[in-house]
């Protein structure tokens, strides 16, 4: 039996997905096969990079060089990204488009990072605003405003992990000792992100973006939940609604073949169980036991939807 014999074999009894047979074939045929993915992920690590040796090296010089010198090196830098971004890109579109080339989408993420360190510079050396992590809030509208202009995800999600931090910092600006006013703004941080995505797929502006805000929503609510489960009193209650949402995650998953979301449902809610459980065992022997066994039940039940899912898809 020939190797493609034997993936064609696989396949069929769902060993293996349709996709990765493909992928398998290509390979044994010596053909081309797309690694775009990962110099994507590469590109996106060189420009977090470049930014994070520039900060330092700002940071080790600036007493020799100066807050002019520094200030006009950044703004020289955010200039070049977005003249070369609008240059390059074409009209604004309420429906998806593709960037004119590779180049545009990691020159943007570049412009955006340098000058969120730009506006947190200025805002570090000459306090001109009240509170200087307003700053956030700032960077989240602009970046916000370039992911729709550009058509572009990673920049959305800069703009809604800025508002996020943005509000967080807020809760301890103002000296709230109890964690439970953080986790009801983190419940209504993620009911609001959820709801502003869906608004705007339904009306049509940039409908694909619904994943980024969904996926962002799901983890910053069960994840709110799930840190009050130890809470004394209230861990009863919290525990119950990450529950409830954990279904929900998993039914509406499975629903709309959101593989993401019945992964999330299952981890978010044996962790939350499993934390729960564990000082009522007690035993360090029964404590193990439970986790080898339960922790491969999840994993075969997740490894069991997923080839589910891969061929339904």
């Amino acid at each position: 039996m020939t190797t493609l014999e034997r993936l064609a074999e696989w396949q069929a009894v769902g060993t293996i997905t349709q996709a990765q047979h493909d992928t398998l074939s290509s390979l044994v045929r010596k053909q081309r096969v797309s690694v775009y993915a990962e110099l994507s992920a590469l590109l996106y690590l060189g420009v977090l990079s470049l930014v994070g040796g520039l900060g330092w090296t700002l940071r080790a010089y600036v007493a020799n060089l100066g807050d002019a010198a520094i200030l006009a090196l950044l703004s020289a830098i955010v200039v070049a990204a977005f003249y070369y971004c609008f240059a390059k890109a074409g009209p604004f579109a309420t429906t998806e488009v593709l960037s004119p080339n590779m180049l545009v989408d990691y020159v943007l993420y570049l412009g955006c990072l340098v000058l969120s360190a730009e506006i947190a510079y200025v805002e570090y050396r000459f306090q001109l605003l009240a509170n200087w992590h307003h700053h956030l809030l700032i960077v989240s509208v602009i970046f916000g405003a370039l992911a729709y202009r550009f058509d572009n995800r990673f920049v959305l999600s800069l703009a809604l992990s800025s508002l996020a931090g943005w509000l967080g910092l807020r809760i301890s600006g103002v000296e709230i000792v109890s964690a439970d006013p953080l986790r009801m703004t983190a419940l209504l941080y993620g009911a609001f992100v959820a709801g502003m995505g869906t608004w705007l797929s339904r009306q049509g502006i940039k409908a694909h973006f619904l994943d980024v805000y969904l996926h962002l929503a799901a983890n910053v609510v069960l994840a709110a939940l799930a840190s009050g489960t130890g809470e004394p009193g209230m861990g009863l209650a919290y525990l119950g609604a990450l529950l409830s949402l954990c279904s929900a995650s998993i039914a509406l998953g499975i629903r709309y073949r959101k593989f993401a979301f019945v992964t999330y449902g299952i981890l978010y809610g044996y962790g939350a169980i499993s934390f729960r459980l564990l000082p009522l065992i007690g035993d360090p022997a029964v404590i193990f036991l439970y986790g080898i066994v339960s922790g491969t039940l999840v994993l075969v039940a997740l490894v069991v939807l997923a080839r589910r899912f891969g061929r339904d898809e």
